[in-house]
């Protein structure tokens, strides 16, 4: 259900995939830089992607739509943000030797619920410029509902299944992000064997930092 376009070319192969209305702009973004190709990866009801089927939104079925495009393209190292660092969760807890190297930027659930979210709170939580805020609002016109289905749920059932996987994982969380819990990033992070953890105030603020952060990570090795 998912649509995905691959940028560059040779090894390693990275699968790129964004968070809750992301603009197409936002979803190629944490790509930028990358070694190797990089297969960016478009969820249902955004994009270019159809809109998603009943029942489609929830953690384990995103999971398994980024698991089958990452066995499609050959894919093995992932970068998710917001709700696909969710989803990422989810797939390393079932399967943890999915990928080789992965990074979670601004997971905002683990294994605990978040409370409720308003469409608007999720547009504006973090501010900025009056297009950007335009932008966001359109795609959400998209998912309506999405919101409510994913109140309530978990990443994952029981952090400790995590202890399986012996990749490393970068956790990027953000400090001034209502929305992504520096809490939360900092829990994702320690529940690894070879977790990383690193803070900055916002992603928008510090997207430079953060993107030389991830492109030394996914470099090593």
């Amino acid at each position: 259900m998912t649509t995905h376009q691959a940028h560059g070319a040779g090894r390693p192969v990275t699968l790129v995939a964004h968070g809750l209305g992301a603009t197409p702009g936002e979803a190629r973004l944490p790509a930028s830089g990358l070694p190797g190709a990089r297969v960016v990866v478009t969820l249902p009801g955004h994009g270019d992607a159809p809109d998603a089927p009943p029942g489609y939104w929830t953690y384990p079925t995103i999971a398994a739509d980024l698991r089958a495009t990452a066995r499609e393209t050959g894919a093995t190292r992932a970068v998710g943000v917001s709700l696909s660092s969710a989803a990422l969760l989810s797939l390393l807890a079932a399967e943890p030797d999915a990928f080789e190297r992965v990074v979670l930027l601004l997971p905002a659930v683990f294994d605990r619920p978040r409370g409720p979210l308003t469409r608007e709170q999720a547009v504006t939580a973090v501010p900025g410029p009056a297009d950007y805020l335009a932008q966001r609002r359109a795609a959400f016109d998209r998912l309506d509902g999405v919101l409510e289905a994913l109140s309530g749920q978990v990443a994952v059932t029981d952090r400790e299944a995590l202890s399986r996987v012996t990749a490393p994982v970068l956790v990027v969380g953000a400090t001034e992000d209502p929305l992504h819990p520096s809490e939360v990033a900092a829990q994702v992070a320690s529940a690894f064997p070879k977790g990383e953890l690193e803070l900055v105030p916002t992603w928008l603020s510090h997207r430079g930092d953060v993107r030389r952060r991830v492109v030394e990570f996914l470099a090593r090795g």
